[in-house]
């Protein structure tokens, strides 16, 4: 795979708790990315959240990896944090669930697109839904998220074998951003995304909210209500402590470490 050595460029940013945001609107996100593939500029992409943003709080691996990622920003809890912190939001929410599939549906560009992580048969139908949705693309099914330490060569020579130009990483946080970070470079696709449960809801597997819902940004909401015996410590208990330390961070306050 050739590396073209154009750098990267430079993007607004927004620091909600020690990681940088990109702040640009959603059609320059889908150009941007579409500008990495076409300069096969190796660009590692995850989305802030604010439970991603708790995670960091308490892991230093993965804050630390994160600074490597474009980072993208995610939900409402970004966005009032923007509003603290810099008195304006985020120019879009760029949810991976919404925003994934948008890019390949638009990116004109045949790219040829790995799937690993979650459950195989959720991926596999997240792979077929996905060549419904853009069949410009091919969609590869590489691997479900339950492998054992002793497969993982063979799994990422397949990666390397296959030539891809994107990878979605649906293994969940931080597992999916520290795998990526520790295991996946250039020679193994241009584009590596950490896509959370992206895979499950594309196969159906776990439904989305109502569009009445999502269109005011109370989806996470929907899913409490969904699994709140998995969910509540994410949202009951994560949500107000992560409004607590972007109040933190207004006041000056150094970012927590463990």
């Amino acid at each position: 795979m050739t590396i073209h050595s154009r750098p990267a460029p430079i993007l607004p940013e927004m620091n909600i708790l020690g990681t940088r945001v990109t702040a640009i609107s959603w059609g320059d996100a889908l150009a941007l990315l579409s500008g990495a593939l076409a300069d096969r500029r190796h660009t590692r992409v995850s989305f802030l959240n604010a439970h991603n943003a708790n995670i960091a709080q308490i892991d230093d691996r993965f804050a630390e990896a994160m600074d490597d990622f474009l980072v993208l920003p995610d939900g409402i809890g970004v966005d009032i944090a923007a509003k603290i912190l810099y008195g304006r939001p985020f120019p879009d929410n760029l949810n991976g669930t919404d925003f994934v599939p948008d890019f390949f549906r638009t990116c004109e560009a045949k790219l040829r697109v790995g799937l690993i992580g979650a459950r195989r048969d959720n991926a596999e139908a997240a792979a077929a839904a996905l060549g419904r949705l853009a069949p410009q693309h091919e969609f590869v099914f590489i691997h479900d998220g339950y492998f054992a330490p002793r497969e993982e060569p063979a799994i990422l020579a397949r990666i390397e074998a296959e030539r891809l130009d994107v990878l979605l990483v649906a293994m969940g946080v931080p597992r999916q951003e520290l795998w990526i970070a520790d295991r996946i470079g250039p020679g193994h696709c241009t584009m590596p995304i950490a896509v959370g449960a992206l895979l499950d809801f594309m196969s159906g597997a776990v439904p989305r909210a109502p569009l009445w819902m999502r269109r005011l940004r109370l989806e996470w909401v929907y899913r409490l209500l969904q699994e709140p015996t998995r969910l509540w410590r994410r949202y009951v208990v994560g949500n107000p402590l992560f409004l607590a330390r972007v109040i933190g961070q207004k006041l000056g306050w150094r970012r927590a470490r463990r």
